[in-house]
């Protein structure tokens, strides 16, 4: 009988190494503060809330806030992990500094959420004309997509209130510009609700639409150079009446719900007038057909708007509902483009389906939970999940390539971020010297040369 001694070998702990980095992985997003200039943007932004004869400089506070909350934190207490590793993150303020900071900026109300957000936009240009190809809008136009995201309260919190899922917490309005199937988004907007926000407030959708537009570059705000898409919250007459007045600068995919007029409708559109639906890769859907809605369809909605239904075959065992006909399953939108072919415009439309990845992606940075008390302090921390979620589409956008490029956070935390290193200092300078045998140092290393190899901001 031979002695078992398990499946793992044993290994013998000790507390007293020293040289080596946990988190060194996380210099690629430090890189890329460095490199996109964030760091200068927002410390300039916030210079008008730091104190006299202070140590610590407001913009590094709460970009070390951020880049915890990117490396998987959830509340301010995890700059912790960050100030363990002085060598790769410099001097971080303590827990009391920080949370006296996020009070200082929750004092300064929309004044300070400006400044934030002015910076944002100022670096994201610098980004995209960097990132080039891999930039969002190297195809010459933009697409937003906005987005509710229920967040749960687990007390009593400012702003908390009951939601329309039987639940308990706030409701949060969220706009993310879409990377297309090759990258993945970034956050434009976040317009903190309560719980108890309906999903289809126009006035919501208007002022999320607005700080969406103010992060574009400002040629992207011209020519119909950017597309609004929304789910059917967002198809309410008072928002798509907002969205056509700018229909000169302004391309919108609105989602529609199926009322009974539009069902009865598509029960009397001939055979011959449907188009079969098509896939990314320009096969067609089979089981899938569009049409153009038309005549008093359109009475009492904004000229040039355009109404597309799609009818579809269920899948195996899913349930129908009273809207749906002939045993098909029924979705419309709007729109107020031209010169598609409405197969086309279906297939933009669908893709909206993206802004769920993004929403999964905000909930594992920082958006499982708002971790404040005060409202005002939650539309702080909502900024900085914002910054946290930037670093995370920046960097892959100026440092990775093909399928890791759309890697999700829990991802990149897992095969990059958490990389330990040792640290070595030879000649003044300190280098990072990631283990040859982790199948991801080549990624690691390969991200960094790219992003030495960016310009720097001035």
């Amino acid at each position: 009988m031979k002695k078992r001694i398990g499946s793992y070998p044993r290994v013998r702990v000790e507390g007293s190494a020293r040289g080596v980095v946990s988190q060194a992985g996380a210099v690629l997003l430090v890189e890329t503060v460095r490199k996109t200039g964030l760091d200068t943007a927002v410390s300039a932004a916030l210079a008008p809330w730091r104190k006299p004869r202070a140590v610590h400089d407001p913009g590094k506070i709460l970009l070390d806030v951020a880049l915890a909350v990117a490396l998987g934190g959830d509340c301010l207490a995890d700059i912790g992990m960050l100030r363990a590793e002085p060598a790769v993150f410099g001097p971080v303020a303590s827990d009391p500094t920080v949370s006296r900071l996020i009070d200082t900026l929750a004092a300064g109300g929309q004044h300070a959420l400006a400044a934030l957000r002015s910076a944002r936009s100022h670096v994201r240009q610098h980004v995209w004309k960097v990132a080039g190809q891999a930039a969002p809008n190297a195809t010459g136009s933009v697409t937003v997509d906005l987005d509710g995201v229920l967040v749960l309260a687990h007390f009593d919190k400012e702003g908390a209130a009951a939601t329309w899922k039987k639940t308990f917490g706030h409701h949060p309005l969220m706009g993310f510009v879409d990377h297309g199937a090759g990258g993945s988004g970034e956050p434009v907007a976040g317009l903190l609700r309560p719980g108890n926000a309906g999903s289809n407030t126009a006035i919501d959708h208007i002022t999320t639409t607005q700080l969406a537009l103010a992060q574009l570059p400002m040629s992207y705000r011209r020519g119909r150079r950017t597309l609004i898409r929304t789910d059917s919250a967002g198809g309410t007459h008072e928002f798509v009446g907002w969205l056509a007045k700018r229909g000169r600068w302004l391309s919108y995919s609105v989602a529609m719900t199926i009322t009974d007029a539009i069902h009865q409708a598509v029960l009397k559109v001939p055979p011959t007038a449907w188009t079969v639906a098509v896939e990314p890769d320009g096969h067609i859907r089979d089981g899938a057909w569009v049409a153009e809605l038309t005549g008093s369809m359109l009475d009492g909605w904004p000229k040039g708007m355009r109404l597309i239904v799609r009818k579809e075959r269920p899948h195996p065992g899913a349930q129908l509902r009273l809207t749906d006909a002939d045993g098909l399953r029924l979705t419309a939108f709007a729109t107020n483009t031209t010169g598609r072919p409405i197969a086309a415009l279906e297939l933009r439309h669908r893709q909206r389906a993206r802004a769920e990845d993004r929403i999964r992606a905000a909930r594992a940075t920082g958006l499982r939970n708002l971790r404040l008390h005060s409202t005002a302090q939650n539309r702080v921390w909502l900024e900085i999940v914002q910054i946290a979620l930037d670093l995370l589409a920046w960097m892959p956008m100026l440092a990775l390539t093909g399928e890791i490029r759309r890697w999700e956070p829990r991802r990149l935390r897992l095969r990059l971020f958490s990389t330990a290193a040792q640290i070595v200092t030879t000649a003044r300078r300190r280098h990072l010297r990631f283990a040859s045998h982790w199948p991801w140092t080549g990624v690691i290393t390969d991200a960094i040369t790219r992003l030495e190899a960016l310009p720097n901001p001035g």
